[in-house]
């Protein structure tokens, strides 16, 4: 990968949360000339992806930990299938969280969360997250305030632990306007093959947006780390969400380099007739 694209993607890398302010980060924003363009490096990307992905599952020490969040229509389940459709099915973990079981709800918020973390050698992808437990349970009023607020620091030592036991994190934010998700939910609800996506709930969170928005402000405040980084990525054009979030994982492997196991074998030493 080169400089210019390494320089473009720490600028939507949030290292150091404090005096976080998600208003300067336009979900419009386009980092590449064109659509085509991005397209093709995408493809490229899922090619690289699944070959460092091969070399990390050989090498079995370490894992990827791909953290996606975001309101509804964000994009979640097409960045999932963009980045990741050459890699092998046998070598990604893919976790949504949804509500509660009530086995669950028996346990910490996190307890389930941990039980999904990929094992070594694996990239795990979080379809929503731990995360909720700081958005909708906050902007719904599900837990009270006192609760709320030591789950920041719960998060921070969780992943913390996390990396110091082989597993990289990167977590990404789908910044959509408000504008283009009121789009995408209304062709949600015009168009037959995709309707079984809309719910009515969703209008009820989207009536909500100013207090989501200032909630997720605050998560990435409170638990982007070095450790684990928030990255904001525009996601008004899909195309352009997609390519930026390869790029990042790309990069994340990149600087991981997972390397085949070094194994002596003398084939003249085996039958193979």
């Amino acid at each position: 990968m080169d400089q210019q694209l390494r320089d473009t993607i720490a600028r939507f890398r949030i290292i150091d949360g404090k005096g976080f302010d998600l208003s300067k980060f336009d979900p419009a924003e386009t980092v590449v000339a064109n659509k085509q363009l991005a397209e093709e490096q995408v493809e490229d990307d899922a090619k690289l992806i699944d070959r460092l992905q091969d070399q990390l599952f050989a090498e079995r020490k370490r894992a990827l930990l791909v953290v996606l969040q975001g309101t509804d229509t964000s994009g979640k389940d097409g960045t999932i299938r963009s980045l990741f459709e050459r890699t092998s099915p046998l070598g990604v973990q893919v976790a949504s969280f949804g509500t509660p079981t009530a086995l669950e709800l028996a346990h910490d918020y996190l307890w389930r969360v941990h039980a999904a973390c990929p094992s070594r050698g694996h990239i795990g992808i979080f379809n929503r997250s731990h995360y909720e437990d700081v958005l909708v349970v906050k902007v719904r009023k599900l837990a009270d305030a006192a609760a709320i607020e030591k789950r920041y620091a719960e998060i921070n030592d969780f992943e913390r632990m996390l990396t110091q036991n082989g597993t990289t994190i990167v977590k990404l934010m789908l910044n959509i306007s408000r504008k283009e998700q009121g789009e995408r939910l209304r062709e949600r609800a015009k168009e037959a093959d995709k309707r079984w996506k809309f719910n009515p709930r969703d209008l009820e969170d989207r009536a909500l947006w100013d207090e989501f928005r200032d909630a997720y402000e605050t998560m990435i405040r409170r638990t982007s780390t070095s450790w684990a980084p928030w990255y904001v990525v525009p996601a008004d054009k899909k195309w352009n969400r997609d390519f930026l979030a390869a790029s990042i994982v790309v990069e994340t492997l990149e600087k991981m380099d997972p390397r085949y196991p070094d194994i002596s074998l003398d084939p003249k030493a085996y039958d193979f007739d």
